[in-house]
Order: structure tokens, then sequence, then C-alpha cells
């Protein structure tokens, strides 16, 4: 049974930093894509980054040179550091693990970014 659980939400002022993680059982977690994506209140879902099992990553271009998504293939963890936050960021984070096609999800990390 796959199972992807978030932690390293929270509440930050803009400006700040936080980091998210998302640990992976049940799958052969160093052989997937694994993907962060968000949802703000009133908006559809969108893919935030993502992580190929070589590590090449791509990035919605309203978090390029902000946000940076790794990997550790032995803790079967994937992170995304957040930096430089802004209000527009506010949203849940849900990590993606994309299996043969097949999209499974943690149940989101709130993000919160007011002064």
């Amino acid at each position: 049974q796959v199972q992807l659980v978030e932690s390293g939400g929270g509440l930050v002022q803009p400006g700040g930093s936080l980091r998210l993680s998302c640990a992976a059982s049940g799958i052969s977690f160093r052989f997937y894509r694994m993907g962060w994506y968000r949802q703000a209140p009133g908006k559809q879902r969108e893919l935030v980054t993502s992580i190929t099992s070589d590590r090449r990553a791509n990035y919605a271009d309203s978090v390029k040179g902000r946000f940076t998504i790794s990997r550790d293939n032995a803790k079967r963890t994937v992170y995304l550091q957040m930096d430089n936050l802004k209000p527009e960021d506010t949203a849940v984070y849900y990590c993606n693990a994309n299996i043969n096609l097949s999209h499974y999800w943690g149940q989101g990390t709130q993000v919160t970014v007011s002064s």
C-alpha cells in the first residue's frame, strides 16, 4: 500500500523560509518521479515542482529561483525547500508519486505566508 506523509508546513512571514518533507512507503521509491503540488482556496491544484529518479527537476515559473526540490532515496523522502516566500504561496501542499502513470497523494500540509 502506497503511503505518502507530508510534514513541515506552518505559518511564516513574507520573505521567510520553510522546508517540507514527504516520507514514502509501500513503493520502490528510487525508481519514480516525485512531485509537489499545491491548492489555494478557490483555485485548482497546480504542479509546483517535480524530480525524476535521476534527479532532474522542473519548476513552475512562479517558484523558479525560490523553491528547490530534492530527494534522499535511502530515506525514501522528498523535500521542498521554500525560500523568499510570498503571500501568494499560501496553499495546501501535496506530495505526489507518479507510478506507472498512476498518481498517489499525501494528505497535504498547510503553508500560510502572512505578516
